[in-house]
């Protein structure tokens, strides 16, 4: 149980140094087929880019190329590179385990490990990176409460997280991410599979985490992107055969009010997709 004392913000703020993270001429293939081609973004330190268009445009695989976990997929394969603060991830710098540590993910199907606990989904996160922690009651309440769910699951942090409803579920697997305190947090479509209250509390919860971590979320909530996001990227696919790209990208309010490309116009008014 978690012990009522002052949360220690340098728990999960050790790693307190938001990252910028740069996509530069990313391609990306599955065996023969390509998927992205020649995708540059800068996703900036403490901001929210939004990653926006229609299903089968590439917003997912980019995602994913972004922790490196595109690279797990048989055939998978990619040209560009990625860098976090200059550094790529790609590199011999850095190894996997250390990019998916600073890069954490949360996906678009809440994933609790059904056999632990809550408290237990929590730290889950530590023992598959590596990290340490003398103070892990603090560290549950404080990811806990930074996900926005420790008021509701305090007593009851040795039940089972799929006991919880699904908004809880998303917020539960958003802080076992954050119990590694990473730099960034790559999120696919979070809100997707939840009812309308649930998602107002994770947007919420994406506004208070950016004050300290950059996010990039994949969403095909055009209101939702609005709401959340300080930048915005449209990807399009023009057809079935050709490679997802970036149309344009920038200012969330300046993609949807004065957008540069008709395409963006059309997409982001209804038109289509």
């Amino acid at each position: 149980m978690a012990v009522d004392a002052p949360i220690d913000d340098s728990l999960l703020r050790r790693n307190a140094n938001p990252a910028t993270l740069d996509a530069v001429q990313l391609s990306a293939w599955f065996g023969a087929r390509k998927v992205l081609e020649r995708c540059s973004l800068t996703m900036e330190a403490k901001k929210v880019t939004a990653l926006i268009g229609p299903s089968g445009c590439g917003k997912s695989t980019f995602l994913r190329i972004l922790n490196r976990m595109h690279e797990t997929i048989p055939g998978a394969k990619i040209a560009g590179r990625v860098d976090i603060d200059g550094v790529d991830i790609y590199g011999r710098e850095l190894s996997a385990t250390e990019v998916r540590t600073r890069i954490g993910m949360v996906f678009q199907k809440p994933n609790p490990f059904p056999a632990m606990t809550i408290r237990q989904n929590v730290l889950a996160g530590l023992k598959l990176s590596g990290t340490t922690s003398d103070q892990k009651d603090l560290l549950v309440e404080e990811s806990l409460t930074r996900a926005g769910l420790w008021t509701e699951v305090k007593d009851r942090l040795d039940e089972g997280g799929t006991t919880l409803s699904g908004g809880q579920q998303q917020r539960l697997c958003i802080a076992r991410a954050l119990a590694v305190a990473p730099q960034i947090l790559l999120m696919d479509e979070p809100c997707s599979a939840l009812d309308p209250i649930s998602t107002r509390v994770v947007e919420e919860t994406i506004t208070d985490l950016a004050d300290d971590i950059t996010i990039v979320i994949v969403t095909h909530n055009m209101q939702q992107a609005q709401r959340v996001s300080d930048n915005c990227a449209f990807f399009l696919v023009e057809t079935q055969k050709e490679p997802g790209r970036i149309v344009e990208s920038g200012p969330t309010t300046e993609l949807f009010e004065h957008p540069r490309d008709q395409r963006t116009l059309d997409y982001v008014t209804g038109r289509f997709g």
